[in-house]
């Protein structure tokens, strides 16, 4: 049973993170540090009373003077939404935890969050547990919208959560898709969740806060400003086992997400489009790679879940081409049935010397070949059938 002491602490180490994520923007490596260090609770002390490391209290600002934590808790409650902290059970410890081994050693210059708010009735980590980001152009075209919504459908369909930035475009359509099989989606936005940006997807987030998540490090009543998208991305790629990008145009948000994905390890992958289309320009980069290593080029869900499934249990099925009419012929009737003529008939002797082989030989495979449709009997000798001509897999007979 918790004692009052117990609940007190707990509320007090609650609010301050509430206040912290409205006084510096989110990913801030001084901040994180500082928190990390002292508690989120003596964190919120020094920088009010102006002691903080210089670095901390230039990032805060004139925020530091601010208190708006009872006002942000009372516009959550009312939108449904609640704030998951590092000390709750459902913080994704597993998925952030490259993120936070990179920036405790100094190799990632933004870091995790201090806690992020959410929408849905599904708990965080749960919801990420096994997860693929599909992201891409908001210029998309039909052809980058269908690819992600029958990648991220077929994620759905076989148990992963579909990750993605809300945005216009292929964000939208993963969305949509991933409702459509009635999976889970969590959307990552640059703004408080009160305010869904863009409008246009504003009945879009009702549905996937009624079965998945809206998820944002920002509280309620902020603008989604252009720099916070950039600062999202790293979340985006965070949650996720691994991204998809499906069109990204040669200047797009989508490369620092790829970024991310790099740094912390995660797959990254990259459907391609046309060469001729301006919005696949981005994509068919990271298809080319660097020196930092490019992305894996995939077409279908099962190409992704080969990327970061389970080894032995999320193999994609290799491509096959649809069962020909010759494939299951010996050496003796491919030889036969490749000399006989496509419209003028021959008699098997014309058949015989064309295919090298013995007269007797043809008379005795060309009725197996009638039989199957391959080969037709005229008045004037043998020929292709008619099905078979209109295949065009044939060689040179004339």
């Amino acid at each position: 049973m918790t004692s009052a002491p117990q609940a007190a602490a707990r509320t007090a180490v609650r609010r301050a993170r509430v206040w912290l994520t409205r006084a510096a923007e989110p990913g801030q490596a001084a901040m994180y540090a500082l928190v990390r260090l002292v508690g989120p609770v003596e964190a919120v002390h020094l920088i009010r009373s102006r002691q903080a490391p210089p670095t901390v209290q230039s990032a805060v600002g004139t925020r530091s003077e601010d208190d708006r934590v009872d006002q942000d808790i009372s516009v959550a409650r009312r939108f449904g939404i609640r704030l998951v902290t590092p000390e709750d059970a459902q913080w994704p410890v597993r998925m952030l935890h490259p993120m936070v081994m990179a920036t405790e050693r100094g190799l990632l210059d933004i870091a995790p969050p201090l806690a992020v708010w959410v929408r849905g009735p599904v708990p965080l980590d749960e919801a990420v547990e096994r997860s693929v980001a599909v992201i891409g152009s908001r210029a998309s075209t039909a052809y980058g919208e269908h690819v992600a919504a029958e990648i991220a459908f077929g994620l759905a369909d076989r148990g992963w959560t579909v990750v993605s930035g809300g945005a216009l475009g292929i964000d939208g359509a993963a969305h949509r898709a991933a409702l459509a099989a009635e999976g889970v989606t969590v959307a990552v936005l640059a703004g408080g969740l009160d305010r869904p940006y863009p409008a246009a997807h504003g009945a879009l987030f009702e549905r996937i806060a009624g079965s998945g998540l809206l998820l944002s490090e920002w509280p309620p009543g902020c603008a989604p400003y252009r720099r916070r998208f950039l600062i999202r991305n790293r979340l985006i790629a965070a949650l996720s086992a691994g991204t998809v990008v499906v069109e990204a145009s040669a200047r797009s948000g989508t490369a620092s997400t790829a970024r991310r994905c790099r740094e912390l390890g995660r797959s990254l992958m990259a459907v391609p489009g046309p060469v001729t289309s301006a919005v696949s320009v981005g994509t068919h980069e990271l298809l080319r790679g660097g020196d930092d290593g490019g992305a894996r080029l995939v077409t279908s869900t099962g190409q992704v879940l080969e990327e970061v499934g389970r080894l032995g249990e999320d193999m994609a099925q290799p491509p096959r081409a649809p069962p020909g009419s010759r494939d299951g012929l010996d050496a003796l009737a491919r030889a036969v049935l490749d000399s006989v003529p496509v419209r003028r008939a021959v008699a098997p002797e014309r058949i015989a010397r064309a295919a090298g082989v013995a007269v007797l030989d043809v008379l005795r495979v060309l009725p197996s070949l009638e039989l199957q449709d391959l080969v037709e009997l005229t008045e004037g000798g043998w020929r292709l059938s008619q099905a078979e001509r209109r295949t065009g897999d044939h060689g040179a007979g004339g």
